[in-house]
């Protein structure tokens, strides 16, 4: 078992930057695949980008490629969301989200994550 708890959320003017964070606890290793995931009002939850285990490999979805940049630091237990160049339509609470099963897995269906965070609310002002 996993907890997962974001951070970092915020309000922000359009072009800006937010860094969120993902801390897990539960476990002595954070041998999980993880992805960040977010969802605006009247919408479903879509898939932002993800990273495998060992942060080697990363996706990202086609609307934050460029912008977005995922890490995380393995000896911390923390995953890490760097979001530059903030647009309104990026407003959405973003949740991170912990793949026990697939650690090379770069899975962006929300089904395939097993553990989720609360979720940090990101506000894009134009």
């Amino acid at each position: 078992q996993v907890q997962l708890v974001e951070s970092g959320g915020g309000l922000v003017q359009a072009g800006g930057s937010l860094r969120l964070s993902c801390a897990a606890s539960g476990r002595t290793d954070f041998r999980y695949a993880v992805g960040w995931f977010r969802q605006g009002p009247g919408k479903e939850r879509e898939f932002v980008a993800t990273i495998t285990w060992d942060g080697l490999s990363s996706a990202y979805a086609d609307s934050v490629k460029g912008r977005f940049t995922i890490s995380r630091n393995n000896a911390k237990n923390t995953v890490n969301l760097q979001m530059n160049s903030l647009k309104p339509e990026d407003t959405a609470v973003y949740y991170c989200a912990a793949d026990r099963d697939r650690l090379y897995g770069l899975g962006r269906s929300p089904n395939l994550y097993n553990y989720w965070g609360q979720g940090t609310q990101v506000t894009v002002s134009s």
